[in-house]
């Protein structure tokens, strides 16, 4: 693609996380202007671009995706329309950025990376944590050898159901398997995942187990997991979204033959750097807006001066994990 001076966005599916996480960066950045929203409820969509200062607003997907204005497009949908609408944009010739997970499955997460192929344009997914800073200093302590070689990895996710949860009638599209896929895992493990691909190389292989222990809806509630990295070194995971209040937990530790670091996926409390030496904390808080660093590495990217870390291909990777974790 030919290098652009200033990247205009459109959004397809203007929901809750392009309100703080992903819509103001794609306006506040410099060199990047938000020119276009998408939404089915019009009157949604007519109130996201007044209050985004968005110039058009749209009903319909062919609409926005077509708009000559529009040089990239957001997809913010549920999983369940990321591939048919990402091969849209990108049969426009038109680079796509993907909210996660990039599919349903590995397979169309293939048939996507096919497309961007074929049709000569970027694709990129929004596992931003790649680009945060606090992940940043993780993988700079990881590759300076602070904790020697990675050889044992220890996630654990715990958190309680909320009342959205325990009504049937009005469950969240996220406990719809035919939209969002086989539970909250589909939605919150994929981050952590790819982010250990991020700081420790490509999960090689993986297996495990999943239940409803709860019984408040039809999808898993519980997922257990074994990995493995191509570096040699292994990992558990437990995800649990039926948990008693008092034992919630967002914890990852990576153990090595020098030290150990620990931190969470979602909270952002001090990263915990333990060797021989003694004990380090290192306090970094996430940006305004969670999206905004990724998004700037998209916008350089597309201007010619630099490179983003989250694309279809890395994606693809966490996607066939959790294929494999889930079959």
């Amino acid at each position: 693609m030919k290098p652009l001076e200033t990247v205009h966005w459109g959004i397809l599916g203007c929901g809750a996380v392009c309100e703080r996480k992903s819509g103001p960066p794609m306006y506040r950045l410099d060199h990047s202007q938000l020119v276009a929203v998408m939404r089915r409820d019009e009157a949604r969509a007519a109130d996201f671009a007044r209050r985004h200062g968005v110039a058009r607003y749209y009903t319909d997907a062919a609409e926005l995706i077509a708009d000559p204005g529009v040089d990239i497009v957001y997809v913010a949908t549920p999983p369940a329309s990321h591939r048919e609408l990402a091969i849209r944009v990108m049969e426009a010739g038109k680079p796509v950025y993907v909210e996660k997970p990039m599919a349903m499955d590995y397979a169309e997460c293939r048939e996507m990376i096919a497309a961007a192929e074929h049709c000569g344009v970027p694709l990129y997914v929004a596992y931003y944590r790649r680009a945060l800073p606090y992940f940043l200093k993780i993988k700079e302590l990881i590759d300076q050898g602070r904790i020697g070689t990675p050889q044992r990895v220890e996630v654990r996710y715990l958190r309680p159901a909320g009342p959205e949860d325990r009504d049937p009638e009005h469950l969240p599209w996220r406990l719809r398997r035919e939209v969002g896929g086989d539970g909250y895992f589909y939605d919150m493990a994929p981050h952590t995942l790819d982010i250990l691909d991020f700081l420790l190389g490509e999960i090689s292989a993986a297996e495990g187990t999943k239940s409803n222990l709860g019984g408040l809806y039809e999808v898993a509630d519980t997922v257990s997991a074994l990995l493995q990295f191509r570096s040699g070194a292994r990992g558990t995971g437990l995800w649990s979204f039926v948990s008693r209040p008092d034992e919630q937990e967002d914890s990852v530790l990576i153990a090595g033959t020098r030290g150990s670091v620990r931190f969470a996926t979602f909270a952002f409390p001090p990263i915990e750097l333990q060797t021989p030496d003694g004990t380090e904390r290192f306090e970094i808080a996430p940006p305004e807006h969670i999206q905004g660093p990724l998004i700037r590495t998209i916008v350089d990217e597309l201007r010619g001066v630099g490179h983003c870390p989250s694309t279809g291909r890395s994606a693809a990777r966490t996607s066939r994990v959790i294929d494999q974790i889930m079959k």
